[in-house]
């Protein structure tokens, strides 16, 4: 069973019934990590697009999901968090995002919204040329000139003839909003307070104040991703209050 798992341990982020069948499609190495989940998976048990196995894979050579702009070919590919999903046949998109039970929730979204997609930076590196490579959370990568910092959010356009541009920049800084995608806190969008560096090799720790409760609270660098500036993005990515 090397491409499947027992559903009894597949992810809590799945958000799937455990018990309906024995084993599940395991995600393929690729975008984001282990945890992502598998597109067939995610059309047939969230979204009920297809039934089996045999459908999904009919869906797939026809094209018929499109993820980040392409065509997804293999039912095992993972999705993940601020993922675009677009079903041309139907004109409906929606986007991948983590509820407050740490769940991946699909939201519906309009196409306008459907034309550019939120990535934050991992890390970065300098290429042949001098030229700056931004690598990024879901395992992909984009070429820049200019500057950016490891944390720090950024927008690509999905359209075409402008694919993978960046259109937007979310600053990992205090004053700045974020969501929070892992722990006890996943799901809340909150203000950055502060940004305390830990030496050595534990996790830096950042206080935020979660805009709805007026609440303050803390988690790790890691589960922060930036969504806006001094004003919530609430709205332009459907993240729920």
């Amino acid at each position: 069973m090397g491409h499947h798992l027992k559903r009894v341990v597949s992810p809590k982020s799945w958000g799937i019934s455990r018990k309906t069948e024995k084993f599940v499609t395991k995600t393929s190495p690729g975008p984001h990590n282990k945890n992502a989940l598998p597109i067939v998976v995610w059309a047939r048990d969230q979204m009920g697009i297809v039934r089996n196995m045999k459908e999904a894979k009919h869906v797939l050579r026809e094209r018929e999901i499109i993820v980040n702009g392409r065509p997804v070919r293999h039912p095992d590919m993972g999705i993940g968090i601020f993922d675009i999903v677009s079903i041309p046949k139907s004109g409906k998109h929606y986007r991948i995002l983590r509820d407050k039970k740490g769940r991946h929730v699909t939201i519906p979204i309009d196409e306008d919204a459907a034309s550019s997609r939120l990535v934050k930076i991992t890390n970065k590196t300098i290429v042949k040329g001098g030229r700056i490579q931004l690598n990024l959370r879901d395992g992909s990568n984009v070429l820049t000139d200019k500057q950016y910092k490891s944390g720090d959010s950024i927008v690509l356009s999905l359209k075409e003839g402008q694919k993978n541009e960046i259109i937007d920049h979310f600053p990992f800084q205090p004053g700045n909003m974020a969501m929070i995608i892992g722990g006890k806190h996943s799901g809340v969008v909150g203000r950055i307070i502060e940004h305390i560096p830990v030496p050595g090799s534990l996790p830096n720790r950042v206080i935020l104040k979660d805009e709805s409760s007026g609440e303050s609270f803390e988690t790790i660098d890691e589960y922060v991703v930036m969504v806006g500036r001094e004003s919530p993005a609430i709205d332009r990515w459907g993240i729920e209050e």
